[in-house]
């Protein structure tokens, strides 16, 4: 039976979270207010809607419209972006894994589907594309070639073992 993340591994994703978030933010050169201006929430199994749950990925980004309560313009109109951690599979492949850790695993994780919300937001790569499979192929490797340059030049206990896992996509 599938399960979801613990305290403790809710507390891993947490310092993930935080973790990925500086390290995107200073890769991609951001300003506080661009930081700002690209809204996302990072939600775990437990609190998904039935429609952000998948079988397979790790983790998925969702993006829906987003407006005002007191303005009714379509200019008001924003997009959200839902960073979805599946954390069935998340756990059941640390499970099955002796090399990888959780608190690696998530930060890669969590820095890849982040460099998706800048890229989106950025417009360079269309989330509408998104779906695609040969446009997602190529973004795919694409992003997994950020994240990589993004960790690689950190002191991340625990990330070799992550990057050979992911060695066949950069």
């Amino acid at each position: 039976m599938a399960r979801f993340f613990n305290e403790s591994e809710l507390e891993q994703v947490a310092t993930a979270a935080l973790r990925a978030e500086e390290m995107v933010y200073n890769y991609f050169k951001l300003s506080s207010s661009q930081w700002l201006k690209n809204r996302y929430d990072i939600k775990t199994a437990r609190n998904l809607d039935p429609h952000e749950r998948v079988e397979g990925p790790f983790a998925q980004v969702l993006k829906y419209e987003g407006r005002h309560q007191d303005r009714s313009l379509c200019s008001s109109v924003f997009s959200l972006y839902h960073v979805c951690i599946q954390d069935p599979a998340i756990v059941s492949f640390i499970a099955e894994q002796s090399k990888i850790c959780l608190a690696p695993f998530l930060l890669y994780i969590l820095v890849h589907e982040l460099v998706h919300v800048v890229r989106f937001a950025r417009f360079e790569h269309r989330y509408e594309n998104a779906c695609e499979a040969e446009v997602t192929l190529e973004e795919e490797k694409k992003v997994h070639g950020i994240t990589h340059d993004i960790i690689a030049p950190q002191t991340v206990s625990g990330i070799l073992q992550v990057f050979e896992f992911y060695a066949k996509w950069y």
